[in-house]
């Protein structure tokens, strides 16, 4: 039987490739992007090259793209 789900907007299912990326990250990559020592330095590389890729998909700059947390 296939499974059926009706509360997305509560939570959604992640493909496959953005659960391994974000197990590698939140493993390996967990420093305070805000911060000047070397792992948070990467943590936010990392949030640019996010950023950046989420701005050019939608057709917006990447100063445009704000990320919160929680709802």
């Amino acid at each position: 039987m296939k499974k059926v789900y009706f509360d997305n907007a509560a939570t959604t299912a992640v493909f496959p490739e953005v659960r391994d990326l974000m197990v590698k990250v939140i493993g390996e990559d967990y420093g305070n992007p805000s911060s000047l020592y070397g792992i948070g330095q990467q943590a936010k590389e990392i949030l640019e090259e996010a950023r950046s890729d989420i701005a050019s998909v939608i057709g917006a700059e990447p100063n445009e793209i704000i990320f919160t947390s929680g709802g």
